[in-house]
């Protein structure tokens, strides 16, 4: 697993082994994971989502505490996968970063609490598994626009998102912070501690 630019997320670049019958690889593995996070990923829920093309999910996040970390990767077709640095106080503030996930390379991205997590769908039958380390719970989920000019994140062109209502309906990153939505970077570094302190 390798750092990505925003403190709190990492990519798995796995080793895809080959053959006529077709191909294995080790998408999670805990030594490897609690090496480069501090600490194991305590699995409560696992998610699948199957997405046509053009299909865009996200700006998604959660309270911390507990927060909702994801480990997530692409089982079929390709994603702009993309995260965002949503803790209020923290260097990167407001920035984000995107890695392609898909059923050739087969890349994981992990993103511990207080980060948002959004993909774009590339192609029709996209499917895409993620482990989180809290269950779904509605009324600590929230999101930010995907559009928001003060994210500037650059989708890819060639598509015509698609949102959900809830999510063509959020705010934008400084309406998100103004109404005290957004996770501070002090009480997520603070739940990182406990979960390193913790295992």
């Amino acid at each position: 697993m390798r750092p990505l630019g925003i403190d709190g997320a990492w990519v798995l670049d796995p080793e895809v082994f080959g053959d006529d019958r077709g191909s294995f690889h080790e998408w999670y593995r805990a030594p490897e994971f609690r090496a480069a996070t501090g600490y194991g990923l305590d699995l409560v829920q696992a998610n699948c989502s199957v997405s046509r093309r053009g299909v865009l999910r996200g700006v998604h996040f959660a309270d911390v505490p507990p927060g909702q970390a994801k480990y997530v990767t692409c089982v079929r077709g390709a994603v702009f996968d993309v995260v965002v640095d949503l803790r209020v106080g923290s260097p990167r503030f407001g920035r984000w970063e995107a890695v392609r996930l898909d059923d050739t390379a087969r890349r994981a991205v992990f993103l511990a609490e207080g980060l948002g997590h959004a993909f774009l769908a590339l192609t029709d039958d996209t499917t895409v598994v993620y482990l989180c380390s809290a269950g779904y719970a509605p009324e600590r989920e929230h999101g930010v626009h995907p559009f928001d000019a003060g994210l500037g994140i650059v989708w890819p062109d060639g598509t015509r998102p698609l949102l959900s209502p809830k999510d063509a309906a959020a705010p934008s990153l400084a309406q998100a912070e103004a109404s005290g939505l957004l996770p501070s970077y002090a009480s997520c570094l603070a739940r990182y501690e406990e979960l390193r302190l913790s295992r």
